[in-house]
């Protein structure tokens, strides 16, 4: 009996940059040597990674679906693990594709489909703004710098550091972390 599987796997950049059919058949294809019947495989995106893998600092997600004999888990998994193309993985048991993904999977196979060129490791992300929306991003901005630079903007009610009492605070008896220093004072007087 075979098992559907969500699997995401991430792929070298520098994979992709020589080419987007071959980098989904290195994954596809290691699926299928090991029993696997896929369902759908698109690209989902490009992005920057949290933390450096194998010296990238972006990498491209691949998403897929597929059906694996429980046989096949061990040889794929190994083979995963020992690419050094595939930097990361990770396949999860469902019920069903999810509507659409069959839909989204056949628009990436078409003819006029262009994947694009990833950007470089080093390229900062590009933070895409709503349409319609700049006079919001605009307001929010203004009221970050209207907020208090620094402690002498501070309200007056709140007593600024100088101010609190020059005594510290009495230690409870037998406490080990007592304020040595304010009992050293006290000897010299």
């Amino acid at each position: 009996m075979t098992q559907i599987y969500e699997g995401m796997f991430l792929l070298d950049n520098q994979v992709v940059r020589e080419g987007w059919s071959d980098a989904k058949a290195l994954v596809t294809s290691t699926l299928e040597k090991h029993g696997g019947k896929i369902l759908s495989a698109r690209r989902w995106d490009e992005r920057r990674l949290a933390y450096p893998i194998k010296s990238s600092l972006r990498a491209t997600y691949l998403l897929t679906y597929y059906e694996l004999p429980p046989e096949g888990i061990a040889g794929m998994r190994l083979d995963f693990d020992l690419s050094e193309k595939v930097m990361r993985y990770l396949h999860l048991c469902v019920d069903a594709v999810p509507e659409g993904e069959a839909d989204l999977a056949a628009a990436e196979n078409a003819d006029d489909f262009v994947v694009p060129t990833p950007p470089e490791d080093d390229a900062p992300d590009v933070e895409e703004q709503p349409e319609g929306e700049p006079e919001a991003a605009k307001k929010a901005e203004e009221k970050s710098s209207d907020a208090p630079a620094d402690a002498a903007e501070a309200p007056a009610d709140k007593p600024a550091d100088s101010e609190k009492s020059a005594e510290a605070p009495a230690a409870p008896a037998g406490d080990a972390s007592a304020n040595t220093e304010t009992a050293d004072t006290a000897k010299e007087s």
